[in-house]
């Protein structure tokens, strides 16, 4: 069997691709996601998931969640005083997920495919393979989000050969637009992916919860976020903040219980209301989505159907505006936060089958790698003079990588080399 795993920014799902179909993990007792949270231990042990999850209510200092955000940032996160970086807590989190399935199939897999957002440029990438290495998966496939998503649904024939599709990946922490051509042999962007980083569902619940704040009176602030009493009572309202999220893709209203030492009330949210709060957000990816299908060179006439992946593109205001916007069909699967897992597992089995070593996913076109050296630079500038802006990433000592931004003919041949 070959695995894939979504790396999510709020939860964490894999899929296996066996016997010719590919079908979810359940990675916890109670759902077949975990949170994306780690919780270290004063005794050195790491926990992930739910047992993360359960251990955070006592001893929030340890725990870090949503670290996906902060990949590639210098910055370390701090757990009980231990500063860990994004990368080193993905690869605790990737380790986990990987011992759970190989100790439920008896054997390890025999490839492993990890998606990540269409946007990460060669910086994160590259920061993305060192965790890969760090959690001792060398070899596993790197693929894009998007790109996943369109493989599953080809995969239940609903996306002809040579059909163009737009992907439109509203997951829990990023968002995620690109163009894609379902191909004989796969799958091919035209133009360059767009996006936004810090954009999806947890954005939506810090608007319920600011909603439900302001029919508060200001017992929020009169919480002591030091005091663990007033610290577990918050987390119990965000957790109830995002039920009602949820709750509100199926009906008009929902109701917030508010268990707080401060106050003790229900303060009731319809669906209007909710989608005011997030309309803008919408607003702002259906704008990246239109950048995309410019960026592809068509017209959103010429595409054959808007893929929704990710969770939050459940919300029955995103398919709303964009069938407004768009008029285009859109396409979602019964469960579309799966689809990106499915895809990825999917991606795994064709590459355990079909080839020797690993597949490194290459970057957007008019990338290209540092590595490929000065020369390279220099050709690709000589082909390319009008070359658009394209990120070049120069790593520099002793801050860590830079990511510069300017035409490829600007660089230095020394400053590539470099």
């Amino acid at each position: 069997y070959s695995l894939g795993i979504d790396l999510g920014t709020t939860f964490t799902s894999a899929a296996v691709h066996e016997g010719g179909r590919s079908s979810i993990v359940e990675l916890s007792d109670r759902s077949s996601t975990i949170p994306s949270v780690v919780f270290l231990a004063d005794d050195g042990t790491y926990y992930v998931g739910d047992a993360a999850t359960r251990r955070t209510m006592m001893d929030p200092a340890r725990a870090a969640s949503q670290f996906k955000r902060r990949f590639g940032d210098t910055a370390p996160l701090l757990l009980g005083g231990t500063p860990l970086s994004a990368d080193q807590l993905s690869a605790h989190l990737l380790r986990s997920v990987v011992d759970q399935v190989t100790q439920r199939h008896g054997q390890p897999p025999e490839h492993i495919a990890i998606t990540h957002p269409a946007g990460w440029g060669g910086y994160k990438l590259e920061l993305l393979d060192q965790t890969i290495r760090a959690a001792g998966l060398s070899g596993a496939t790197m693929i894009t989000e998007p790109e996943a998503a369109v493989l599953h649904y080809a995969s239940l024939e609903r996306i002809p050969t040579e059909a163009v599709v737009a992907v439109f990946d509203l997951g829990g922490g990023t968002f995620d637009a690109a163009v894609i051509r379902k191909t004989e042999s796969g799958t091919e962007f035209l133009g360059r992916p767009d996006g936004i980083e810090r954009l999806g569902g947890i954005d939506f619940d810090a608007a319920i919860l600011a909603f439900v704040a302001g029919q508060l009176d200001g017992a929020i602030d009169r919480l002591d976020r030091d005091d663990p009493t007033d610290r577990s009572a918050l987390e119990r309202l965000r957790s109830e903040c995002v039920d009602a999220k949820e709750a509100l893709s199926v009906d008009d209203v929902a109701d917030v219980p508010v268990l707080l030492p401060t106050a003790q009330t229900t303060v009731r949210i319809t669906r209007a209301e909710f989608e005011t709060a997030i309309r803008p957000a919408i607003a702002q990816a259906i704008a990246a989505l239109r950048r995309a299908i410019a960026s592809a060179e068509v017209e959103p006439v010429e595409l054959d159907a808007i893929l929704l992946a990710g969770g939050s593109s459940r919300i029955p205001l995103v398919a709303e505006m964009l069938t407004a916007e768009l008029e285009r069909p859109v396409a979602v699967d019964a469960h579309p936060k799966h689809v990106v897992a499915l895809g990825a597992a999917l991606a795994a089995g064709t590459e355990a089958t079909v080839s020797e070593g690993p597949l490194r996913v290459a970057p957007p076109a008019g990338i290209v790698p540092l590595e490929a050296g000065a020369a390279a630079l220099a050709a690709a500038a000589a082909n390319n003079p009008t070359a658009p802006a394209v990120p070049i990433i120069i790593p520099q000592t002793p801050t860590g990588p830079v990511e510069t931004y300017g035409p490829t003919t600007a660089v230095p041949a020394a400053a590539a080399t470099t």
